[in-house]
């Protein structure tokens, strides 16, 4: 486990929260300091919805709490019934990442049986914890997902380069291509969590410009490429040895693979501005994939033992070099690239 600007900001939440409340003199600064744990977000939006909704879900269930405790005391069975009421209340109104910070509330309040001044002093400990959490998270190391979103598309490739090239030619243990696998799969998933928070951020909290829209584009091609890797990777563990092959047409996949592999590596370099602009190499690298596609067809005419297998992985692999062909446009055509040929 690494430790994270994540954690550090958590604890600094739950410091501030509790400063407040000694502050204001408050009791007890517990209530505020779990508030300001569950509070923190992976994202600006997401800490401005979540401080949103937490105001709407704890004024109710305060209020809500307050008159359970007027009519029912704070009998046990009237506790829980109201916490069945909020929870019912917040997944209608799509709040449901709220629910824990407001039970508490609900709770706390409820315990007061009545009492307005003790029910205002417990909803106010956990908007403090709340608000301290929501001003760290945008002070203190605000979130930057398209920076950890580049390292991992880079680190993510990395793990696909090594199980393609490995998985015609069956060189990588059995165990160990299962766990490179796993981690590959949920690499491909982080990165899709962190595209919707960059998604959320910009779409959300601000018109965005057309430089930032292109961004965004550019990361959803990268994703999506590395799914159709993933996809393809699949699909030769699926189908590709359970299929009668022929020494030249083991030769013919690990070759495309390879060529697959060193295309998509020059098309990283060239958003990192590392390689000059090739036309010629994405034309040439369409011919080769579409000539791959014509061999394979050509053999599937000529053979029928496992040709739906091959033809399977054939596609998945295809589809793949078509989604380095429109990344690789978006490398050929991106701001950084245009600056740079400006500069010059």
């Amino acid at each position: 486990m690494t430790f994270g600007a994540r954690m550090l900001k958590t604890g600094l939440a739950v410091t501030l929260a509790l400063y407040v409340v000694m502050w204001l003199d408050l009791s007890p600064p517990l209530m505020a300091g779990i508030a300001a744990i569950f509070a923190m977000q992976p994202s600006i939006y997401r800490s401005w919805r979540y401080l949103i909704d937490q105001l709407q879900t704890n004024v109710l269930g305060a209020v809500l709490a307050m008159l359970g405790g007027m009519l029912f005391s704070n009998a046990p069975i009237a506790v829980g019934l109201v916490c069945i009421i909020v929870i019912m209340i917040c997944l209608k109104l799509k709040m449901g990442e709220t629910i824990g910070v407001t039970l508490v509330t609900v709770i706390s309040v409820m315990e007061a049986s009545g009492q307005w001044a003790f029910a205002l002093n417990r909803l106010s400990l956990s908007l403090i914890g709340i608000l301290s959490a929501f001003i760290i998270n945008i002070i203190i190391f605000p979130p930057k997902p398209q920076v950890q979103y580049e390292d991992q598309v880079k680190k993510t490739f990395g793990q696909l380069s090594l199980l393609l090239r490995t998985a015609v030619s069956d060189e990588m243990k059995e165990t160990v291509s299962h766990q490179e696998k796993r981690s590959l799969e949920d690499a491909i998933n982080s990165l899709s969590e962190k595209y919707k928070l960059m998604e959320e951020d910009q779409k959300r909290l601000r018109t965005p410009k057309f430089s930032e829209s292109r961004q965004l584009v550019i990361y959803k091609q990268m994703l999506k490429t590395l799914h159709k890797g993933y996809e393809a990777l699949d699909a030769i563990e699926q189908h590709y040895f359970q299929a009668v092959r022929s020494p030249e047409l083991n030769q013919e996949f690990d070759t495309h693979l390879e060529r697959m592999i060193k295309f998509h590596e020059h098309i990283m370099l060239k958003f990192e501005n590392k390689l000059k602009p090739n036309v010629l190499e994405a034309q040439r690298f369409e011919e080769q994939n579409d000539r791959f596609l014509a061999t394979m067809l050509e053999h599937y005419a000529d053979h029928t033992d496992g040709t739906l297998r091959l033809s399977i992985v054939s596609a998945e692999i295809y589809e793949y070099g078509y989604q380095l062909q429109r990344l690789n446009r978006l490398a050929e055509h991106s701001p950084s690239l245009e600056s740079k040929e400006e500069d010059k």
